[in-house]
């Protein structure tokens, strides 16, 4: 941290070039914009700007100005002040784009107050703020005679026409940088946005709920963490179709289900029908704005363990330390016989009541007490068959998943939550299969490793009956107040009639139904190559995020599970 905002009191302090800084300020611009974004240097003397994807700042200026401009340039992109329709009544006027970058400039700032740090919170001017409250209100105020000031030198300049540049770019993306392995039933039909209009978006602001992650700055969180590195295969079969690219054979698959002990409510309302096959949970079909009920059947299946399974884990990757931090404040008790820092006002009391002959009360010490968490945590883990493509540092997407889980559970478990793993693959909707790696009552020991180790990529994979019921194992068995479901998954929601609009709009509306019934949701995609534009489409709000490789997620994954549990606590008490 000192690094950028130096010691209080004092200058910023930096022993870096400038140009090193870019990074860690790209880290700094994708929290505060919750997408990914990066930081890059400019001519010197010219003002800061962006065009939605990167800010471009000049580095010989000093550091903290900067970082004021980069905190204004990525709460604009935040606040959606630059999105194109707004854009296109700025880009030939600059006057109209000064005003209106004053007034969204500071309501921007205000929006991120609980994301940024103190000092630069504090750039926003509370009394400006609150005339707006979209940026179609603060365009109505620019348009306006109303008096307006020039904007502070650290806002830097809105250049429309390379914000239009860069989203109609954007746009006109081609669909062979998505991942392969098309379905062919749909054609060339766009991917629509399907859902019933109900699904609440009030988690996207608080994505990252501070630029201060799990122990610190958000740690070794390169520009890099939300974008990809694995290129996909060139097969031609669908996604996790069970084919040469994926170099799996599903049918070694167990095929013992037992009863699913998990008995709750459907999405709808209606208890779900438990067969001795399993649990039926009904699925949504976004096309026609209704559930099928009853539509997929969910069962578990007992992990085999295979021989050859060891039970070695992979290099941890430091979640214990920002995970320790989550939920875990400090509770000072005043007036205590010992502790571990000096009771200012206790002791002075003392000391007037000794002066004045009294016996002095002893008590003059402060307690720190760390509060236990109540949490329970289920990870469901992809090992459909994209996960065995080939990922970021020569390993396959599925190696790289299983080190964050092992690493996730075990720092959950030994911070004492209740933490559980369940592995899901399916193929078609009547047997949808769900592993219990680790129950919530199991032990986490060396047969949960060789458990895991023996997990092979498979099959296809029905993601929105995968959460359905892993909610459902979390809300009956977690035992806590507090949840959390997190999905680690490549985002390619595909199965027999579970086509890609379809498929993304039931996963997007499963996680919708979690979060309403008050768990906490986080999507993971670990050193995969699905576009953001894809994850956004299956995801949908829900707190999601990309790591390029698993030593990325510490920086990150604090602040993640952060917002999703604050959401959650916001639904519980409003219901």
């Amino acid at each position: 941290m000192e690094q950028i905002f130096g010691q209080p009191g004092k200058a910023p302090v930096t022993n870096d070039a400038p140009g090193d800084r870019l990074p860690v300020l790209g880290m700094l611009a994708s929290a505060l914009a919750g997408r990914p974004m990066a930081v890059a240097a400019q001519q010197p003397g010219a003002p800061a700007w962006t065009d939605g994807q990167t800010v471009f700042i000049d580095t010989a200026a000093p550091a903290r100005e900067g970082l004021k401009s980069v905190a204004v340039q990525a709460s604009l992109v935040a606040a959606g002040s630059l999105d194109p329709d707004v854009v296109r009544r700025l880009a030939r006027h600059p006057r109209l784009a000064r005003r209106y970058l004053v007034i969204e400039g500071h309501r921007a700032l205000a929006g991120n107050a609980d994301v940024l740090p103190r000092t630069l919170a504090a750039m926003a001017d509370p009394d400006i703020a609150g005339r707006s409250d979209s940026p179609a209100a603060s365009l109505d105020i620019a348009t306006g005679k109303s008096a307006v000031d020039e904007p502070p030198p650290e806002f830097g300049v809105i250049r429309g026409a390379k914000i239009l540049s860069a989203s109609a770019r954007a746009e006109k993306k081609p669909d062979e940088d998505q991942p392969g392995h098309a379905p062919r039933s749909r054609g060339a039909r766009e991917l629509e946005e399907l859902d019933d209009g109900e699904v609440d978006d009030t988690d996207d602001p608080d994505l990252f709920t501070s630029p201060v992650g799990g122990g610190g700055f958000i740690g070794k969180w390169l520009k890099k963490m939300l974008s990809s590195a694995r290129k996909t295969g060139s097969g031609g079969g669908p996604p996790g179709a069970d084919s040469p690219t994926h170099r799996t054979n599903s049918g070694r698959r167990g095929a013992d289900a037992v009863r699913s002990l998990a008995a709750t409510t459907g999405a709808d309302g209606d208890e779900p029908d438990v067969t001795s096959d399993g649990v039926r949970y009904p699925e949504w079909d976004g096309a026609r704005k209704a559930y099928r009920p009853a539509w997929c059947t969910v069962r578990e299946v007992e992990p085999t363990i295979k021989q050859s399974a060891t039970q070695a884990i992979d290099a941890a990757i430091g979640l214990r330390r920002p995970l320790a931090r989550l939920g875990m404040a400090l509770h000072r008790r005043h007036r205590q016989s010992q502790g571990d820092d000096i009771d200012i006002d206790a002791a002075i009391e003392a000391h007037v009541e000794m002066l004045a002959g009294s016996v002095p009360d002893e008590a003059v010490y402060i307690d720190s007490l760390r509060r236990r968490r109540d949490l329970s945590v289920l990870v469901l883990l992809d090992v459909s068959g994209s996960t065995a493509e080939p990922g970021t540092l020569g390993r396959t997407v599925h190696e790289q998943q299983r080190v964050v889980v092992a690493d996730l559970t075990v720092a959950l478990h030994d911070l004492g939550d209740r933490v559980a793993l369940y592995a899901y693959y399916s193929q078609g909707r009547s047997a949808v299969n769900m592993v219990p790696v680790k129950r919530f009552d199991d032990h986490l020991d060396a047969r949960f490793v060789r458990r895991l180790n023996s997990l092979e990529p498979g099959a296809y994979s029905r993601l929105g009956a995968a959460i359905r019921h892993g909610s459902t194992v979390l809300e009956t068995h977690g035992g806590t107040s507090r949840r959390l479901l997190v999905v680690i998954s490549d985002g390619l929601a595909y199965d027999h009639g579970y086509e890609r609009a379809y498929g993304a709009a039931d996963a997007r509306r499963a996680l919708t139904e979690a979060r309403r019934r008050g768990t906490g949701c986080v999507c993971l995609t670990i050193g995969a190559g699905t576009d953001l534009k894809s994850l956004r489409r299956v995801f949908g709000s829900t707190a999601h995020a990309t790591v390029a490789r698993p030593d990325q997620l510490a920086g990150v994954i604090g602040p993640l599970f952060r917002s999703a549990l604050r959401s959650a606590e916001v639904r519980r008490r409003v219901s």
